[in-house]
């Protein structure tokens, strides 16, 4: 038997989650106002306008990595039982907190060997990791094999797109995303960094438009005209509490394409920490992504 896992940085919210039998959720902390808090699909401890309201406010809210005890509490259970684990998780170039999950799986392989553990790496966050969670999960519960599902996403993962506009760009200054220089120079230009998802599983900022409006209008264009397999996965709007600008993505998008489906969900805290209110991210099936920058 196998048990199927995914993580909240997946952004699925939780009736998505409930309409597929996913239970087995590993919730990622993030912390506002000196309190931390454990991420879970918004089904409890979330009012996305509440914690957007307070980072307007000059509240400031970090994240951090599980340790290797928080991934133990969620695996031995499953260890113990003599049961698979097959885990469908955001990019590990996006986290530290991976490592300290192998820590954990060293532990519960020595002391129950021949529990079989996979981790697919989506190279993905928020609905870029939950577009390929729900099509997993979809062929989970139809009985397919953890290697055929494997087989299945690694078709989808490099087409698997993010493209993003954030309104304030201190926020992705501040978690190292951009530079101060380019936060001062562009809030006073009002230039808009449109940031997509690489192969890679990184960030990068592909093009700079003057103006939110500019922007948003340049990636629905992209999406309306790149974004393929319509049929089988929707188009996902994220909104950090901008959910009428969100809206009005949505109509564009459905006076182009009407027979999508295309859903709108609150960003996530986690990823709100980094990206900010007013940031509006869409995430889709289509081209392939752009590389990353070379390191040389």
């Amino acid at each position: 038997m196998t048990a199927f896992f995914c993580d909240t940085d997946s952004e699925l919210w939780y009736e998505v989650a409930d309409r597929l039998n996913i239970t087995n959720i590993i919730e990622m902390p993030y912390t506002i106002g000196g309190k931390e808090y454990l991420y879970d699909f918004g089904r409890s401890n979330y009012d996305y306008k509440e914690f957007f309201g307070k980072l307007r406010s000059g509240e400031v809210a970090i994240t951090s990595a599980l340790n290797p005890e928080d991934y133990k509490r969620y695996f031995e259970p499953f260890f113990r039982k003599g049961e698979d684990i097959f885990y469908v998780s955001f990019s590990s170039e996006m986290s530290g907190t991976f490592k300290y999950m192998d820590m954990a799986l060293k532990e519960l392989n020595a002391k129950y060997p021949g529990v079989k553990f996979v981790r697919y790496d989506t190279k993905a966050i928020s609905m870029g990791a939950g577009l390929q969670v729900i099509a997993a999960a979809k062929l989970f519960n139809e009985g397919k094999s953890v290697e055929e599902i494997c087989a299945y996403l690694d078709k989808m993962s490099p087409v698997t797109n993010i493209s993003v506009v954030v309104d304030d760009l201190q926020h992705l200054k501040r978690g190292g995303r951009l530079s101060a220089t380019q936060a001062f120079f562009g809030g006073i230009l009002k230039i808009k960094p449109i940031i997509k998802l690489t192969k890679q599983g990184t960030l990068i900022a592909t093009d700079k438009v003057p103006g939110r409006n500019k922007a948003l209008a340049v990636i629905t264009d992209e999406i309306i005209r790149d974004a393929s397999h319509l049929d089988e996965h929707p188009i996902v709007i994220m909104h950090g509490d901008c959910e009428e600008e969100a809206m009005r993505v949505k109509e564009k998008i459905l006076s182009a394409l009407p027979q999508t489906d295309v859903w709108v969900y609150p960003i996530g805290p986690v990823i709100g920490a980094h990206c900010g209110p007013g940031t509006i991210g869409i995430c889709y099936v289509g081209k392939e992504r752009p590389d990353a920058p070379s390191a040389n």
